[in-house]
């Protein structure tokens, strides 16, 4: 599979759980990107953003709201995919 593709119904059925988290603020920003994205969300954002998942709440947090940068949180998630998907998850209504 091509990382450029769209990932399927399953794929993204899984994603969705596997970003479920303890503080409502990121669950916030999650479903947003969700809502906004799912449709057209690829391989790449995907595990881009299941790399993401992987941090702590209150470190995902941080990022979201712009108090760290990703090489303060975690230097070895620091790539042009995962500063995509939190710039995707950043975007404003």
């Amino acid at each position: 599979m091509t990382n450029d593709l769209a990932i399927d119904e399953r794929a993204l059925s899984k994603l969705r759980w596997r970003c479920r988290r303890g503080l409502l603020e990121n669950d916030l920003f999650i479903e947003r990107f969700f809502q906004r994205f799912s449709t057209t969300l690829t391989a790449r954002q995907a595990q881009a953003l299941s790399d993401l998942m992987d941090l702590s709440d209150n470190d995902l947090l941080d990022l979201q709201l712009a108090r760290k940068s990703l090489s303060q949180v975690d230097a070895q998630r620091d790539n042009e995919a995962v500063r995509e998907v939190l710039k995707m998850l950043m975007e404003p209504l």
